[in-house]
């Protein structure tokens, strides 16, 4: 600021009014001063100020990984709706495993962040008692935890999946197989997971057909190895349940590959309703979690609890749809 003062030929104080556009500097001198900053390239620190004031220009968010489609969905609704507040994103990337997120909640927590949106609703119980005792909105999101810790904006991952199993039963598929990831590490797939168990046992049907794909998150490759192995050991399944679009492509390109028709031979499902599943061919059935609406919704909670229109704590459900493409018809 001093620089700045030195080559406005202003003093200092009259700086840093003019950053915050007091009423006592004259808009001539205002203007001199922002081409000043802009001319040595200033950047003002909001931490001071941020320290002063006990707000924050930023808040935080953890999910589970950088280079998913509906997650970088959900921090796009998020910064979208943030946006006209100036309130930017301070992103943590826990690779789907639940220590490696209460480490980062603790590093963002020491930032003083506004708020914070974490991916999940299971934590370890360290995480849970840093989120408990933040003093800032909390808001869990992708799941309708039991015992939710603040706010909440998601779905039962579960419920969602049986929807697909009711799709099949109804055509007559009764050989239904479940591909996901490793149980411990992606508790959302874990949910998926259990309500294809659910639904397969409320319409009396075996629940053998359960491919393990490896570590999240599951990829085009893991589905295609997923697939073939499913394809050599149980060639006689109707119908595949896949974890995401993306294992649910690979196990149609699988198919391809031995030159078995989908839907012909196999009808195969996704979750997430990627732009790969609309594009396919065959296009994808899958089911639409609508995650751009997931970080919009979380978006204006967090508005609202900084502006004082909601303290108490709010579940906003998201219903997600299905939709039936070329590959189960």
């Amino acid at each position: 600021m001093a620089d700045i003062a030195l080559a406005a030929d202003v003093s200092p104080m009259t700086v840093s009014r003019a950053f915050k556009s007091d009423s006592a500097v004259s808009e001539e001198t205002r203007s001199k001063i922002l081409a000043a900053a802009e001319s040595l390239g200033y950047v003002l620190d909001s931490t001071a100020s941020n320290l002063r004031s006990q707000k924050s220009d930023f808040v935080a968010v953890t999910i589970p990984s950088i280079n998913n489609a509906n997650f970088a969905d959900t921090v796009a609704g998020l910064t979208e709706g943030l946006k006209a507040r100036q309130l930017q994103i301070l992103l943590g990337y826990t690779n789907y495993d639940i220590h490696e997120e209460e480490r980062l909640i603790e590093q963002l927590l020491r930032r003083r962040p506004g708020a914070i949106v974490v991916t999940g609703g299971r934590h370890t119980e360290r995480a849970r008692r840093l989120l408990g005792n933040a003093s800032i909105p909390v808001i869990e999101t992708w799941d309708l935890p039991e015992a939710p810790i603040g706010h909440v904006v998601g779905f039962s991952n579960a419920a969602a999946v049986r929807g697909m199993v009711d799709h099949f039963v109804t055509q007559g598929l009764t050989r239904i197989a479940f591909i996901g990831g490793d149980a411990d590490r992606d508790t959302r797939g874990t949910d998926r997971r259990a309500g294809f168990i659910a639904a397969m046992q409320a319409h009396g049907l075996s629940v053998s057909r359960l491919i393990a794909a490896g570590p999240p998150p599951i990829s085009m490759r893991e589905g295609a190895k997923a697939m073939g192995r499913l394809i050599d050991t149980m060639p006689d399944t109707e119908a595949v349940i896949c974890v995401s679009d993306l294992s649910a492509f690979g196990a149609v390109t699988e198919c391809q590959r031995r030159g078995i028709g989908v839907p012909g031979r196999y009808s195969i499902a996704g979750f997430g309703d990627y732009e790969i599943g609309a594009v396919s061919v065959p296009s994808l059935t899958t089911i639409n979690p609508f995650p751009r609406d997931i970080g919009a919704k979380a978006a204006a909670l967090i508005l609202d609890v900084l502006d004082g229109r909601q303290i108490d704590a709010a579940t906003l459900r998201i219903e997600p749809v299905l939709t039936i493409r070329e590959s189960s018809r």
